[in-house]
């Protein structure tokens, strides 16, 4: 019964889900889909290229159904043929517009046909696809109905030019078909080059209908110039037959770099062999397209789809327009699916009866205000990547970098707007910097199979050869001299400036050919400054300029220098004047006014000190004021020449004594060293050592014709009419040896190898001050942006840090051979100073000053009981200490003497009391007798022998108390 149910139960289930199935199916073949008319305009349907569009465009729109069973439209395609020409595309699209009311058109092709077809839907409100017109002028249209589902070409001039500047090539030649889709992109591209310092010398149009002689007229003129930077921008049609000619012209060789623009690399597929083959070493820039799985899938759909439908095509192959088209087609069914299934009509316009024109009856579509408002919300994953429309343009902005090696496009890195350069794509890295290292690059194979990287320029050898301007001046030979050749009409040119830059050149790794060319008038005089001349190399005039031209930042506006080859700076040259016992006075010109100011107050400080410490012990340091005044200063000035005859007793005072005589003695023969210097050695001094100087004074200054110097000075608030011309340096000399109160020049200002050159022949009698100005030495001068800089300027390094500059330095500025044997000595003469000297008086002022403290220390040690003594003021007790220091020191083994010197302090002390009793306050109290207990303490203070009586008979005196007579 159990067993029986069951399978009751299953037959009744089984039943319910075939007639619900069974019920869907009816429903399916019941429900209606709206056709919606959509119009495609392509070149040739005929041409393979379209034939594999179409298929694609197909497939797009079979493939969204399939993924969008419910949907309620289906489009139908109605193709028009544009014949590859602008009229017939706007025909086409005009009929499709006005006969089948198409809802959008697909296309076209080119963006010279698509001007005019946006101008149609932009007036019958029918959206635009365009899947590739690339050219950057349709988006300065700025129709509402045209979106371009490809990517813009100026979108891929940042990855250029990130090539060109990893590279480090100065230079590009654009090659681009002279129609609307070149010239659109070349004003986005000169400037993306000129952000990373590369010039474009040149752009190369091509007319679209150019046969194989122009494009080698062409090819042969790009040949003549330096520049060897070619990118490509033109479709496969014409670049093709560009490459063929240039691999046929020998320029596809290691000398030349070539870089293809999208508008060939996206098509790199579906060239044929021979193509490829033209094409080896160049590089590419390509629109990124992800490899994912529903690419390949697809690849293998479209590609049975295709032999279906073109079973007589072979070995067709997708590019990536093709993706464009798939997905655009896909886009615009879903946009049409979102709008509904209302409004696909077209209301007809009001037109002139008087008119029959087909412009005019065509009406205007309902919905297509929804339909762009729909495919601007459009966003999905398409094959060709992330698809959506910003302002009607496609966002998708990576760009595959691809080295044509063999059969095939070898990927060699990715650019990314965010970060730069990549050599694995990182889609993570949005925020990283921005790189343009060719270390992100991988190894590329350039033309002519090799793996060294091309310089970007070469010397052409079927062209011109490089003029080279050399200056005519009168003076200074030794830097460039233009002469007469011994041909008519033909020059010799030499100097150290020629074989400086000959011997540049020589060291280059190419050969390059070069004419010196002199700035000269038909007479053979000087042309111009050497500002004229530089600009001659800036208008073109002149390819180099080998000159002793200084590098100044004025100048460097509009040329190029190379490294400089000669020292740098503006110097002055002044006469020399003898100063050798020319001053009565010159004894004094040893020292420095401080260091004999220092000098003096010292030696009256030790003077000072040596009296303090031996006057209580030394009887040479007593006597009336003026005998001690006399003494102190004797003893301490008789130090210079060690000729003191007062003996000291103090150990303190011969510390001092000791110290001082150190310093004399350093001081001393530093003095006679320096003095004898000023007697016996030739002082020659500069006239003048400072601009300044010659300002104040109003002086003439000379330079030389031409240079830049004179207008350097005026800056400087020289006075114009103070300056004097000359043209060579014997002129120069006899301007210096006029002066400037005879017609002269007190000085002659000039950059420091002019100068260096007329020391050399008039060394015994100028000297050079300076350098007063600073500018950075003479090179050769380029036009700006010349390849030849870098090289010539590591070629002037090589020629300067060898022996050739040696050998080209004696070669021309020898000058005179007993030059360097009778030059004199320049001397500054200056004066010792008191900073040389510093150390010294430190340490005698120091060992004085301890000698001092420590002599004050003890005396007041040794006396501090008077001090102390109550009943007088602050002021009388210190007048009782000075008296006390006034006499001598009776405990001094000095003064332990007999007989007569015994009756000398007695003497003393009966001055002293005399002076005691003569005081009309002697009002103190008489002593203890001799025989009481008292007296005997006292016996010491009433001995007149005894230093402590003498001390209490002064502080009697000064503090007005008075002994009994004794």
């Amino acid at each position: 019964m159990k067993m029986g149910a069951t399978n009751l139960f299953g037959s009744f289930f089984f039943l319910v889900c075939l007639s619900i199935e069974f019920s869907l199916v009816v429903r399916g073949q019941n429900r209606t889909t709206i056709p919606v008319n959509v119009g495609v305009v392509l070149d040739d349907l005929d041409s393979p290229n379209t034939k594999v569009w179409l298929t694609c465009i197909n497939l797009g729109l079979s493939d969204f159904y399939t993924s969008h069973g419910s949907s309620t439209t289906r489009l139908a395609l109605s193709i028009g043929d544009s014949r590859e020409d602008v009229v017939d595309a706007a025909a086409a699209a005009l009929d499709l517009i006005k006969n089948d009311k198409v809802q959008a058109i697909l296309g076209p092709k080119s963006s010279m046909q698509a001007n005019f077809v946006i101008e149609l839907g932009d007036k019958a409100q029918v959206p635009i696809i365009s899947f590739s017109a690339t050219s950057p002028s349709l988006t300065s249209i700025r129709s509402p109905y045209f979106f371009r589902a490809a990517q813009n070409d100026s979108s891929q001039v940042k990855a250029i030019s990130a090539v060109v500047q990893a590279f480090g090539w100065r230079e590009a030649v654009p090659i681009y078909i002279d129609n609307e889709y070149g010239q659109g992109v070349i004003p986005y591209l000169v400037d993306a080059l000129q952000e990373v310092q590369a010039q474009v010398p040149y752009r190369s149009a091509i007319p679209p209908e150019a046969t194989d002689d122009q494009l080698a007229a062409e090819l042969y003129k790009l040949m003549t110039m330096q520049t060897r930077v070619f990118i490509v921008h033109m479709l496969p049609s014409l670049g093709s037959r560009l490459f063929a000619k240039a691999q046929e012209m020998d320029m596809m060789d290691g000398d030349c770099v070539w870089i293809m623009a999208s508008g060939m690399t996206n098509h790199l597929t579906t060239m044929n062999a021979s193509v490829i083959n033209s094409l080896q070493g160049a590089l590419g820039v390509r629109t990124y397209v992800p490899q994912t799985k529903e690419l390949v899938d697809f690849r293998a759909r479209w590609k049975r789809q295709f032999q279906e439908d073109n079973p007589t095509i072979i070995d067709a192959e997708l590019d990536v327009p093709a993706l464009w088209a798939y997905d655009a087609a896909f886009a615009l069914a879903m946009a049409v699916e979102n709008v509904g299934t209302e409004n696909f009509g077209f209301e007809k316009a009001n037109a002139s009866t008087n008119s029959s024109t087909d412009l005019e009856y065509f009406g205007v579509s309902q919905n297509g205000p929804e339909l762009c408002q729909s495919l601007s919300s459009t966003n999905f994953r398409g094959l060709s990547g992330d698809f959506s429309f910003v302002d009607g343009q496609l966002q998708n902005s990576i760009f595959e970098l691809v080295n044509v090696i063999g059969n095939a496009a070898k990927t060699i890195g990715f650019w990314k707007p965010q970060s730069g350069l990549e050599k694995k794509l990182n889609l993570t890295n949005t925020n990283g910097p921005y790189s343009t290292s060719k270390s992100n690059l991988a190894p590329i194979l350039w033309p002519g199979d090799s793996p060294s990287v091309p310089k970007g320029w070469e010397i052409p050898t079927n062209g011109k050869r490089l003029r080279v301007g050399v200056p005519v001046i009168d003076g200074f030979a030794e830097f460039v001299k233009v002469v007469p050749g011994p041909r008519a009409n033909t020059t010799e040119v030499s100097g150290f400036c020629i074989d400086v830059f000959n011997a540049a050149m020589a060291g280059l790794p190419y050969a390059v050919t070069y004419d010196f060319i002199p700035f000269a008038k038909p007479d053979g005089t000087s042309a111009g400054s050497y500002d004229d001349l530089v600009q001659q190399v800036f208008l073109g005039n002149f390819d180099a300029l080998a000159a002793d031209t200084t590098i100044r930042a004025n100048r460097s506006l509009y040329v190029d220098f190379t490294l400089p080859y000669t020292e740098s700076g503006v110097v002055m040259v002044v006469p020399m004047k003898d100063g050798k016992n020319k001053s009565a006075w010159i004894f004094l010109k040893p020292l420095t006014w401080d260091l004999w100011l220092t000098s003096l107050c010292f030696f009256v400080f030790i003077g000072f000190v040596v009296w303090v410490l031996e006057h209580r012990i030394n009887e040479e340091f007593r006597g009336p004021p003026s005998h001690q005044i006399g003494t102190s200063f004797w003893f301490s000035f008789s130090t210079m020449v060690f000729a003191q005859r007062e003996k000291v007793v103090s150990n303190l005072a011969r510390f001092v004594v000791i110290v001082w005589v150190f310093v004399v003695l350093i001081l001393t023969q530093s003095y006679t060293a320096s003095l004898t210097s000023l007697l016996t050695v030739q002082q020659l001094q500069p006239t003048f050592s400072n601009l300044s100087d010659l300002k104040k004074n109003k002086e003439y200054i000379g330079y030389i014709e031409g240079s830049f110097v004179r207008d350097l000075l005026i800056q400087r608030g020289v006075d114009p009419n103070k300056l004097r011309p000359y043209k060579s340096s014997d002129e120069c000399h006899e301007f210096l040896t006029n002066g400037s109160a005879n017609g002269g020049i007190a000085a002659a200002i000039d950059e420091t190898p002019n100068m260096k050159l007329f020391l050399a022949k008039y060394c015994s009698k100028y000297t050079m001050i300076g350098p007063i100005f600073k500018t950075d030495g003479f090179g050769f001068v380029f036009p700006k942006g010349s390849p030849l800089v870098p090289d010539v300027s590591r070629a002037i390094l090589n020629v300067t840090e060898g022996d050739a500059m040696k050998e080209i330095e004696n070669k021309w500025f020898a000058g005179d051979a007993t030059c360097s044997d009778t030059k004199p000595t320049i001397s500054d003469s200056n004066s010792l100073g008191l900073d040389s000297f510093r150390g010294l008086f430190l340490i005698a002022g120091v060992s004085s000053s301890l000698s001092l403290i420590i002599f004050a220390a003890s005396f007041c040690y040794r006396h501090w009981h008077m001090f102390m003594t109550t009943g007088a003021s602050a002021w009388k007790r210190i007048k009782v200490m000075l008296r006390i220091y006034d006499q001598k020191d009776l405990s001094s083994h000095t003064f332990r003497k007999t007989g007569s010197q015994d009756g000398k302090y007695m003497y003393n002390a009966g001055n002293i009391a005399t002076s005691v009793e003569a005081s009309p306050n002697n009002n103190s109290t008489r002593p203890p007798s001799p025989s009481s207990p008292e007296s005997i303490g006292h016996s010491n203070h009433t001995n007149p022998h005894s230093p402590f009586f003498r001390e209490e008979r002064i502080l009697q005196v000064v503090v007005g108390q008075e002994y009994p007579e004794m």
